[in-house]
């Protein structure tokens, strides 16, 4: 049985990873730090030096930024944010921006100098802006997780300064709590008024995007690709998870329920257990477990690979996913960890290239992958131990990917970095 004081843990953890944001996460980061500095500066800025580290770069590059007509990247991002952001809104930040709001990001940018430059740091998420407006100079700093600020400068006189960390769990929870074993003892026993919050606002955001991007005309819409092309509740699984990453990527205001910073890791690892549950006849408590069951197996595997990787975020999701929907179909302690097990041998080498179209395509194959494990699993048919990244258990295996994303991938996400600029 797990004590109070880890099923305290495990509560705290879900509360701040599945966060409430409109928009990718990265742009809105961006956002953020620009709305604060225009906040600290006390107005528009003239002129905005962003100084961007890579991983950032990549997932803003390409992504539609909420509320900007269509605009794409990073000076979209710090336009917007300057122009119509809410910084105490922190994700939300772009929410109650409107269409006259937008009207005017176009003309701040054609008046204001925004260079944007991509230095050397040892944060993978890191955003800097420097503004200046008249004859006064702001600074803010936003490291290692989205609204982390962790500097602020105002003509020359810092206002706020955190100790410099190059961790992306810098001043979140503590983690290392997480286990296999006692996440399954946690979902099953813990009274579900005390996650019930958190998971339900996550089924009903997440679940609305994915439905609305099976409706609309959203990116390469692999969702509904999916369901003109097969049936089943697989296929229903993996298409509507995707659909949601179809309209989240190409501009849908709709807000979503993050996991591990990321909204496509939040409808991944909700969307499929949902809808294979209603397929299960599961009761509405029953759903809400195995969605938990399937964000915290997704946050354990991405405490280790970090906030941003060359590591497709979408992967571990997927994973999680296919934990929680092997719950519903019976699966104890022996099963989610084949099912982990198996599925990360299968589809670990998935890169991330960036926040896209193409996110949803990887989400649909992650999902796939993880229903697979389990029902290899089933048949009796597993990967060995020793095989490759497969460690000794569960657990290891775990490990193992995470040294594999963190420190195996590093060089590939610099490659990935180059191409995408064109060095």
């Amino acid at each position: 049985m797990l004590n109070e004081r880890k099923r305290e843990a495990y509560c705290a953890i879900l509360a701040e990873e599945l966060r409430l944001a409109t928009g990718c996460t990265e742009p809105i980061a961006v956002a953020y730090c620009a709305a604060k500095l225009r906040e600290v500066l006390g107005g528009k800025p003239e002129k905005v030096l962003a100084e961007i580290s890579g991983n950032i770069l990549k997932n803003v590059k390409s992504v539609v930024v909420p509320n900007t007509g269509g605009r794409r990247g990073i000076e979209a991002a710090i336009a917007v944010g300057i122009v119509a952001g809410d910084a105490d809104a922190e994700l939300q930040v772009l929410a109650k921006a409107t269409e006259e709001d937008a009207k005017h990001i176009q003309e701040y940018l054609d008046t204001t100098d925004i260079t944007v430059t991509c230095p050397e740091t040892p944060c993978l998420l890191d955003i800097r802006l420097t503004g200046w407006l008249g004859g006064h100079k702001a600074v803010t700093r936003v490291a290692n997780n989205h609204t982390n600020l962790v500097y602020i400068e105002k003509d020359g006189r810092v206002l706020l300064e955190k100790p410099e960390s190059a961790s992306a769990e810098a001043n979140l929870q503590d983690k290392s709590v997480l286990n296999v074993k006692d996440i399954l003892t946690f979902i099953e026993t813990v009274d579900i008024e005390r996650i019930r919050p958190c998971i339900s606002r996550q089924l009903a955001c997440n679940g609305a995007i994915a439905a609305e991007g099976l409706r609309g005309d959203w990116g390469a819409n692999i969702g509904s690709t999916l369901l003109s092309t097969g049936s089943g509740i697989e296929t229903e699984a993996r298409a509507w998870a995707a659909a949601g990453s179809d309209a989240r990527m190409n501009g849908c205001e709709m807000p979503v329920v993050i996991c591990s910073g990321s909204g496509n890791q939040g409808i991944t690892a909700s969307v499929p257990v949902w809808r294979y549950g209603l397929f299960l006849g599961a009761d509405e408590e029953k759903i809400l477990r195995a969605v938990a069951l399937s964000d915290l197996i997704t946050i354990h595997q991405k405490t280790g690979i970090g906030r941003l990787s060359a590591y497709c975020g979408a992967v571990s999701a997927g994973v999680g996913a296919g934990c929680g929907i092997a719950w519903l179909r019976g699966a104890g302690y022996d099963g989610i960890s084949r099912t982990i097990c198996n599925a990360v041998a299968m589809i670990s080498g998935c890169i991330c290239d960036g926040a896209k179209a193409s996110c949803a395509s990887k989400i649909a194959m992650a999902v796939d992958t993880g229903i697979l494990g389990y029902n290899m699993y089933l048949g009796g048919n597993n990967f060995r131990p020793g095989d490759g990244i497969e460690g000794a258990d569960v657990e290891e295996t775990i490990r193992n990917v995470g040294v594999l994303a963190s420190k195996g991938m590093h060089e590939t996400d610099r490659v990935i970095l180059n191409i995408m600029t064109g060095r």
